[in-house]
């Protein structure tokens, strides 16, 4: 089987996709994480460590990637998220 490598967007690391976090912004414009892997829009990953989540929530790494002001509430969602994945 072949490997799915995408970058985490904050250590710029390449992995398997199945190891990082998924947020997406939908044709909408809703931004939300997608733990599914599968739904629908531009897609960008993240490690699941705090180390990471640290950085791109320290950096507003998130609104870069996506050309937007993303609502505190995704990066909560995405902390949780990382945080039930230990």
């Amino acid at each position: 089987m072949e490997e799915r490598l995408r970058m985490c967007i904050a250590c710029r690391s390449m992995k398997d996709k199945r190891e990082l976090i998924r947020v997406v912004k939908d044709k909408e414009g809703n931004i939300f994480v997608d733990e599914t892997g599968r739904k629908n829009g531009r897609g960008a990953y993240v490690c699941r460590n705090q180390e990471c989540f640290n950085k791109l929530q320290k950096q507003k790494i998130l609104n870069k990637a996506f050309k937007t002001n993303v609502d505190d509430k995704v990066y909560e969602n995405l902390k949780e998220t990382i945080i039930e994945h230990r």
